[in-house]
């Protein structure tokens, strides 16, 4: 089962985990991570732009991949876009596998790659202004890793 979505408003990461493993009650595992706008360096907002058609099947390779690389039952990508504010959540991916390792490494190979290897494009208001955010050079050296 891949699941993926580009969300224009808020969503619940736990009752989107809560679903997401009701719907897989065969798995013994069911990994996920919630990336959330950091409230901290004066962050006042954050702007994810994106261009949908080239976004949303990016993510639905991604996740593609993500099922064929690793012994997984199940896979769920969902990403907001839009301006969102500090403390909300911007991303959340889950996989569920018969054992944990599976849908760990899975959720960390789909994030690097959200991360750093994603089409969207980033900025952050803060006091004096928007500011554009590029990858960090330990976000590059994060998706190597699976090269």
């Amino acid at each position: 089962m891949r699941d993926v979505r580009l969300l224009a408003a808020a969503f619940d990461p736990g009752a989107e985990v809560d679903g997401f493993t009701a719907a897989h009650p065969e798995a013994g595992g069911v990994a996920a991570f919630v990336g959330k706008v950091r409230p901290t360096d004066g962050c006042e907002a954050l702007e994810l732009s994106h261009y949908e058609p080239l976004t949303l099947s990016g993510m639905e390779a991604l996740a593609d991949e993500a099922l064929a690389r690793f012994d997984l039952m199940g896979i769920l990508l969902a990403h907001r876009f839009g301006v969102l504010s500090p403390g909300e959540p911007i991303v959340l991916a889950a996989a569920a596998a018969r054992h944990r390792r599976s849908a760990i490494e899975a959720v960390d190979f789909a994030m690097d790659h959200l991360k750093s290897d994603a089409w969207f494009w980033k900025r952050e208001k803060r006091a004096d202004g928007w500011h554009w955010i590029e990858p960090r050079p330990q976000d590059h050296a994060d998706l190597a890793r699976w090269k």
